[in-house]
């Protein structure tokens, strides 16, 4: 296979738009095969920013990677709160992951399951890699992009690389912090004790993190705050909470005592961080669109529990 670039981007983004059936997972497997090449050099990562007019080679005659196996439809009973030909965005329920992943067990259930649900039926060529615009946590709930096609897929990967889309969220945390509207400028980089959590340090292998945040409520040593990532870093929002003392409530990975003793306290079930709203604009009707997500119920409940306001 041959393509000609004519839109910036990343390779393995470029690879799915020109053919959906690879993920990201296996278009890594066959550059570390030696499978693909840029300009008639083989390269070494996914990641590798290609330039109009390059020239883009998988060799599938040499290709002996399989191709994954299909998501198989069930249904989630998903709530789609927008949707147009080139998108949708659906409202993510807590405890489910948005895609398989190391530590799951064969066949969990994912959102990408609900999602292949959804489109059944419907001329749309489904593949992991090509609907996944960005990833919400577990047992985070909210708006979450889904893209219909490689070329949306593109599209609204390239508006996030350009911090284009604006993303609200809410979040419980533990304590009143002393600055009530402030942005936490802090590198976000893989933990050197833990490889399954992210820590702030500054070095070369961490990469820039901004979230700016404000108090809406405090009640009893409990603060209700919306934060609007201008970055997208894995566990951001909660790590970056977490380093300026007031981790979110439930959050047991990057939680304190202080967090687990009134999650304890008001009956706190999972991580209380909620993708509340989702501003951006449509591939196919080039006009802004906004996206709100209600606060689940479960949520609600340790809002009244703490004697805090709906919003």
């Amino acid at each position: 296979m041959d393509w000609t670039v004519t839109v910036p981007g990343r390779l393995d983004a470029f690879i799915t738009s020109q053919d959906a059936s690879f993920t990201r997972s296996r278009i890594q497997k066959e550059i570390d095969h030696g499978n693909v090449s840029v300009n008639g050099k083989h390269v070494t990562k996914a990641s590798l920013r290609l330039k109009s007019g390059d020239r883009v080679s998988l060799d599938t005659d040499t290709a002996s990677i399989p191709k994954e196996s299909p998501i198989e439809p069930r249904d989630l009973h998903l709530t789609v709160l927008y949707e147009d030909d080139s998108c949708l965005v659906i409202d993510k329920p807590a405890g489910i992951s948005v895609h398989p992943g190391a530590g799951m067990s064969p066949g969990e259930t994912t959102i990408l399951n609900g999602v292949a649900f959804l489109f059944q039926g419907r001329a749309i060529l489904f593949s992991p890699e090509s609907v996944l615009v960005h990833r919400l946590d577990k047992d985070t709930t909210g708006c979450l992009l889904i893209a219909k096609n490689p070329q949306a897929h593109v599209f609204y990967q390239e508006q996030f690389a350009k911090r284009s889309i604006e993303k609200v969220y809410l979040a419980l945390v533990a304590g009143v912090p002393k600055v009530s509207e402030a942005i936490i400028d802090a590198p976000i980089g893989r933990s050197l004790m833990q490889k399954v959590k992210m820590s702030v340090f500054r070095t070369r292998e961490s990469r820039e993190a901004r979230t700016r945040y404000l108090v809406l409520q405090s009640k009893d040593l409990v603060s209700l705050v919306e934060c609007r990532p201008e970055t997208g870093r894995t566990h951001q929002i909660r790590l970056h909470l977490s380093s300026l003392g007031h981790p979110i409530l439930g959050d047991e990975t990057y939680g304190s005592a202080q967090s687990h003793t009134l999650s304890e306290k008001y009956k706190v079930k999972r991580m209380c961080l909620h993708a509340w709203k989702l501003r951006f604009q449509s591939f196919v009707i080039q006009e802004e669109l906004n996206a709100q997500s209600d606060i689940a119920k479960d949520f609600l409940g340790v809002l009244e529990n703490v004697g805090l306001e709906r919003v």
